[in-house]
């Protein structure tokens, strides 16, 4: 069933044609992504699709009854509503069913309805219908998803709670996704979802596509994405689109034989023509061959003559090396990172050695970038070693591009960071990153993230450093771009110490990855898939090694529960012999001060047995006394050792 179309499509900007007659048709189960250069129209297209924007020509058919979700790249909420309130609202429907479902149980149970028959009847069937409805539309499980989204995007660590006006620009596209999923349309458009998710929430997120019901449309630049959950992609080329059936890999070898295809059918086609042109000229004056020779111009004329397939102009460069180093290139020990009021990791220990290419991952939060920078020296360690091997020279590549400078032109942000170097070198290297003629005349400022993103690839490679440490070296490149930086990284003769998010980029550069967690790191040996692999052989040893510790602390829970049962039971005990001693105290001054004061009276001492009794009771008392004095001192000195 189709659910969307576009027909020939086409939209400008003043004199620069982004989309030129693009048919696009999404039907019921197709997963389609969408690929092209940055700037070939996209994020245009999606646009359109929404409803956003108008095409300049063309038109959109939707049926009426199919709903269509969008998010943009910066596609955030504005909203007053804490975060679970605003996925509530994704079930508002829902909600009111329940609501009406509510009134009806109140008023199947009152004696007016109940007397009538009839009405109580009419009611109960209504009733019945909406349950049936609230029940296949999800009545029941609504809430569970929203904790299950929740928890899947790694929202419950915001807090369910917090303000929506209060996240950051990335959060708040977070909420938007989250809400936009728990929407479930028909139609389910995203624009670069992946931007501000960790490797989990990658994961989780691609699962979630996978198994999503309605048909999916996505620009996306992460390929692994692209691999696992498309069964279409459909590519926008010099404002044209071209769609191919399977996932990315398959659209990659299909779109390499294409181009095969069509350079040997265009040489054919030149072939063809050039011996035609050359029978023509020979053979058009000769009389016994004019015949034949018009026939051969005649077939010129009327040949439809196919272009040469142009290839994308893409980046060309490589990363070299002035001097190599020694064997060993960095070693941690016991390092601590951080900031004064934040631990983030702690006994961190690592070895890399020469030509190693070392992904570090790791959630969000974790101290990735911190790790990065404190081994650079931007950081100072909170404790722990850092030592670097002999002839060790770093380049640097910061994800913000904080070390460009926004008020100087292109050549110049270049030129100044290399002087030695010539006008020309220096063109020559910036030509080799895309950037030609009037380009390096720009400002940094005015250039796009990929632009940037390419100007700071350029510094590094001009430092001929022989240990590479790039934080995010993918983000703001198009696909094409990421594959020219993975095969010259793949040829780069030195070591390399990387962050990325993008799987396959991490998947085809890195020989071994070192996770980072609040305790240290942990090494595996290989690629991103055989890194999973070792996580997913791990988890049921990880799952026992949990169960049992939680184990082990339940049964000192319950050991120290018996154990503070028991003090709590001696310090009763103690309390109330305390209590009693003190009477019996009391009792005894109250009898020795009576019987002192009996002694004085004539009755007793004049009366020699008498005073013997009391004097001989007196003493048994001052005895007793002693000995409950004596017992509430040790017992008072036991108070708060127990």
């Amino acid at each position: 069933m189709i659910l969307l179309q576009a027909s020939q499509i086409t939209k400008s900007y003043g004199a620069n044609t982004i989309l030129s007659g693009v048919t696009l048709t999404v039907q019921s189960g197709q997963r389609i992504g969408l690929v092209g250069v940055n700037g070939a129209g996209k994020s245009t297209l999606l646009k359109i699709l929404a409803g956003e924007l108008h095409p300049d020509a063309g038109e959109i058919i939707k049926p009426k009854d199919i709903t269509v979700g969008y998010l943009s790249q910066d596609g955030g909420l504005d909203s007053k509503n804490s975060i679970y309130q605003e996925l509530l609202s994704a079930f508002q429907p829902l909600i009111q069913m329940e609501a009406k479902l509510r009134e009806m149980e109140t008023d199947l149970s009152s004696p007016a309805v109940i007397s009538d028959d009839k009405k109580y009847r009419r009611l109960l069937d209504h009733y019945s219908n909406l349950s049936e409805t609230f029940k296949e539309k999800g009545g029941y499980s609504y809430r569970a998803a929203i904790r299950n989204v929740m928890h899947g995007l790694n929202l419950n660590k915001l807090g369910a709670d917090t303000k929506i006006q209060t996240l950051s620009g990335g959060q708040k596209t977070l909420v938007a996704l989250a809400k936009l999923l728990l929407q479930s349309p028909d139609v389910l458009m995203l624009d670069e979802p992946t931007n501000y998710l960790d490797i989990n929430t990658l994961n989780w997120l691609e699962q979630y596509l996978k198994s999503y019901p309605g048909a999916l449309l996505i620009v996306s630049h992460d390929r692994y994405m692209l691999d696992a959950v498309a069964n279409f992609i459909y590519e926008l080329e010099y404002s044209k689109g071209t769609v191919y059936r399977g996932n990315y890999s398959q659209y990659l070898e299909q779109k390499s034989e294409q181009i095969k295809l069509r350079l040997k059918q265009h040489k054919e086609q030149m072939d063809e023509i050039a011996r035609l042109r050359d029978f023509v000229q020979k053979n058009i004056v000769r009389a016994a061959t004019s015949k034949r020779a018009q026939s051969r111009r005649r077939q010129l004329e009327k040949m439809e003559v196919t272009d040469k397939p142009r290839e994308i102009k893409k980046a060309s460069f490589k990363f070299n090396i002035k001097h190599q180093s020694g064997r060993e290139v960095i070693k941690a020990r016991n390092l601590t990172i951080g900031y004064r009021d934040k631990i983030l990791s702690s006994g961190i220990d690592f070895l890399i050695e020469r030509e190693e290419r070392v992904a570090l991952m790791g959630p969000n939060g974790v101290g990735k970038s911190t790790l990065l920078k404190t081994l650079i020296g931007q950081l100072e360690p909170l404790s722990g070693d850092i030592k670097y091997g002999t002839k060790v020279k770093i380049a640097y590549y910061e994800q913000e591009q904080a070390k460009l400078t926004a008020n100087k032109q292109v050549l110049h942000e270049l030129w100044d960071a290399y002087p030695q170097m010539t006008e020309k070198d220096i063109r020559t290297a910036l030509g080799n990153f895309l950037f030609s003629g009037e380009d390096v005349k720009k400002m940094v400022s005015d250039l796009s993230g990929g632009e940037k993103a390419r100007l700071a690839l350029a510094k590094v490679m001009l430092s001929q450093a022989n240990f590479l440490i790039l934080d995010e070296p993918t983000n703001h490149l198009d696909i094409y771009s990421r594959e020219v930086l993975e095969n010259a990284l793949i040829d780069f003769p030195g070591t390399i110490l990387f962050v990325s998010h993008d799987r396959y980029f991490v998947n085809k550069i890195a020989t071994r990855v070192l996770e980072l967690n609040r305790d240290g790191v942990t090494g595996y040996l290989g690629n991103y898939d055989y890194y999973v692999f070792k996580k997913q052989q791990l988890q049921p040893y990880q799952r026992e090694m949990a169960e049992t510790k939680k184990e082990n602390k339940k049964q000192k829970d319950k050991q120290k529960y018996l154990q503070n049962k028991e003090i709590q039971r001696r310090e009763r005990k103690r309390q109330r012999r305390i209590k009693e001693l003190e009477q019996y105290i009391k009792d005894c001054e109250e009898q020795i001060a009576k019987l002192e004061k009996d002694l004085l009276s004539p009755e007793v001492y004049q009366d020699h047995n008498r005073c013997l009794e009391v004097n001989n009771r007196l003493d048994e008392l001052k005895t007793k006394l002693d000995d409950y004095l004596s017992e509430w001192v040790e017992l008072e000195e036991q108070a708060g050792t127990n």
